[in-house]
C-alpha cells in the first residue's frame, strides 16, 4: 500500500497544487515507489510567501502575539506531533534508509522537544534595560524577523526542519517549508500535525520540490530571512542571492570532520559512542568524522579496532529493529560513494573492511574503512557522505591539530581520550564549530554550526533564536 498525497499544505489547509507534477518516492531498500506527493511549482512558492506574508502583516496575527500564547500553540503542536511519532519514524526510514531504532530518537522525538524548549524560551523572554555609560539607559527589544523560506536536506529530515521552524515559529515568524524531494511524506505528516494542533492560517506552508524550486524560494521578494541545510556549493549560491538583497541567511553546510584519537585513549571501551561519532544513519550526516586520526605508535592496534567495528555492524532493512545500517538514500548517492571508495583505492590506500555492496536489492554500501591514507588523500578531504572512515596517522598533538585543521571544512568533531580535562584542553585547539569529548551529541541549549565551508550562523541554543529576531535599541531619559 503506497502513501499518496494529491493536494499541498498552504494558508492553513489542503489545497490543489499550480500544475500537475508529481514527486514519487522510491524506497532505497527495495527500490519501489512507496509513495507520492504533488511536486511544487514557482506560483505554489508564490501562493505560500502569500500566505505567509498576510499571516505575518495581520496586525492581530501571530507576530503579535505575546511569547507565552504562542507557545502555548508550540506545546500542542509538539503533542500532536508525539501522536504520529511511530509514523514518522517509519515513514523517514522508508524514504532514506535511515535505521528504524535511530529515527524514533532523530525524527519521532527531537522535534517536539525543541518545540517546547523554544517555547518555553519565548514565554519568559523581556526586554532587556541596559544602563548607559552616557547617562540614561537603553531597552532593547526583540521582535520576529519575517517571512521565512526554509529548505531543508533529506538526511536528518524532520530533525534539521525543527532546527528551523521551531525557533521561527516561536519567535512570531511566519515559514515557508520547501523539503527535500526524497523525504516528503514525513514533511507532509507533520503538515497534518500542524493542522491538528490549530498552527494559525499561513504561519506554515510545506511545499517540496527539487533545486530550481529551492533557489526560487530564496531570491522571492517576499521572504525576509533564508535558512539552508545542504551542500557547501549550494551554500555558495544562496549566499550569493542573500548577499545580492541583504537578505539574512543561516548556512548549515558539509563537513569533513576529524576523530583524534589520543594516545591514552580506550577506544575498545567506547566502540558505541565511537560508531555514532562515525559512522550514524549510514554516514549520512554532516558533522560525521569520517577523518579517523591515530597516534602512529599505536596506529596498527587502531585500525584493527576500527576495522572489527565495521565488519561487526549489521546492514540490512531500515525498518527492522536489530538493523544498525540500512540503505543509502538513492542510487545516485551510492554511486557517488563507490566513485570515492574506488579513488580511494586508485590512490594507494588499504581496504581493511567492505569496500563493496552487501546485497544486490537496495542502494546499501558496505561500511568500509581505509588504512594507510595520507591527509592529501581525496578520500580525506572531501565530503563523500556515506559510511567510509579513513584512518591517518600522526606523529604527535601538534601534528594531529594541524592534519584536523588543515581541512576546508569545521562543523563537528571528536576527541578520543582516557583524560577527559586533556580531552577539553585539546578540543580547543581544533577549528570547528563543535566537538565533542569520547562522543558526539547535538544538544538543543548549545549552539551547532560550522566554520569555512560548513557554513555561517548557529542553530540550537538561544542563538538559534536570535536568528529569527530584529534587535531594536530604544534610547531611554534621554536629555
Amino acid at each position: 500500500m503506497t502513501i499518496d498525497y494529491t493536494d499541498l499544505y498552504l494558508d492553513g489547509r489542503w489545497v490543489a497544487p499550480a500544475t500537475s507534477s508529481i514527486i514519487p518516492v522510491i524506497s532505497p531498500a527495495t527500490e519501489e515507489r512507496i509513495g507520492s506527493v504533488p511536486e511544487g511549482s514557482e506560483a505554489d512558492i508564490d501562493a505560500a510567501v502569500a500566505a505567509a506574508r498576510a499571516a505575518f502583516d495581520d496586525p492581530a496575527g501571530w507576530a503579535q502575539w505575546d511569547g507565552k500564547r504562542r507557545a502555548e500553540v508550540l506545546a500542542e503542536f509538539a503533542e500532536k506531533l508525539q501522536e504520529r511519532g511511530e509514523d514518522t519514524a517509519r515513514r523517514v526510514s522508508s524514504q532514506n534508509g535511515m535505521p528504524i531504532g535511530l529515527a524514533r530518537q532523530f525524527e519521532s522525538g527531537f522535534p517536539a522537544l525543541l518545540l517546547q524548549y523554544y517555547g518555553s524560551m519565548v514565554a519568559d523572554q523581556e526586554d532587556e534595560i541596559r544602563p548607559g555609560m552616557l547617562g540614561g539607559s537603553t531597552a532593547v527589544t526583540r521582535s520576529p524577523i519575517g517571512v521565512v523560506g526554509a529548505i531543508v536536506p533529506w538526511n536528518v529530515p524532520q530533525a534539521i526542519t525543527f532546527l528551523k521552524i521551531a525557533p521561527a515559529l516561536a519567535a512570531g515568524c511566519t515559514v515557508v517549508l520547501k523539503p527535500a524531494p526524497e523525504t516528503v511524506l514525513d514533511a507532509f505528516l507533520m503538515a497534518e500535525a500542524a493542522l491538528a494542533a490549530g498552527l494559525p492560517a499561513g504561519v506554515l506552508n510545506v511545499v517540496p520540490g527539487g533545486r530550481e524550486l529551492g533557489a526560487y524560494l530564496v531570491g522571492h521578494p517576499g521572504v525576509d530571512k533564508v535558512s539552508f541545510t545542504g551542500s557547501t556549493a549550494a551554500g555558495r549560491a544562496i549566499a550569493r542571492t542573500c548577499g545580492d538583497l541583504l537578505r539574512p541567511v543561516t548556512l548549515e553546510l558539509g563537513g569533513k570532520s576529524a576523530a583524534i584519537v589520543l594516545d591514552d585513549a580506550n577506544l575498545a571501551a567506547d566502540i558505541e559512542s565511537f560508531f555514532g561519532a562515525t559512522l550514524l544513519n549510514n554516514g549520512q550526516i554532516c558533522w560525521l568524522c569520517t577523518r579517523v586520526l591515530a597516534p602512529a605508535a599505536r596506529y596498527d592496534e587502531i585500525v584493527d579496532t576500527i576495522t572489527d567495528l565495521a565488519k561487526s555492524i549489521t546492514v540490512g532493512d531500515p525498518l527492522s529493529d536489530a538493523t544498525q545500517m540500512g540503505p543509502l538514500v538513492s542510487a545516485r548517492q551510492r554511486e557517488r560513494v563507490e566513485g570515492y571508495i574506488a579513488v580511494g583505492r586508485k590512490d594507494g590506500a588499504r581496504v581493511t573492511a567492505g569496500g563493496g555492496r552487501p546485497s544486490d536489492r537496495g542502494w546499501f554500501v558496505e561500511p568500509t574503512v581505509f588504512a594507510d591514507v595520507r591527509p592529501d588523500h581525496t578520500i580525506a578531504r572531501e565530503e563523500i557522505f556515506g559510511p567510509v572512515l579513513s584512518v591517518i596517522p600522526y606523529a604527535d598533538e601538534d601534528e594531529a591539530v594541524a592534519i584536523a585543521n588543515g581541512s576546508d571544512y569545521g562543523l563537528g568533531g571528536t576527541v578520543w581520550t582516557a583524560d577527559a580535562d586533556r580531552g577539553a584542553r585539546f578540543a580547543r585547539r581544533i577549528a570547528s564549530g563543535t566537538v565533542g569529548i569520547n562522543g558526539y551529541s547535538n544538544d538543543p541549549t548549545a549552539p551547532f554550526g560550522g566554520i569555512k565551508n560548513s557554513g555561517m550562523g548557529r542553530e540550537l541554543g538561544p542563538e538559534g533564536l536570535s536568528s529569527y529576531q530584529n534587535v531594536k535599541s530604544i534610547y531611554l531619559d534621554v536629555r
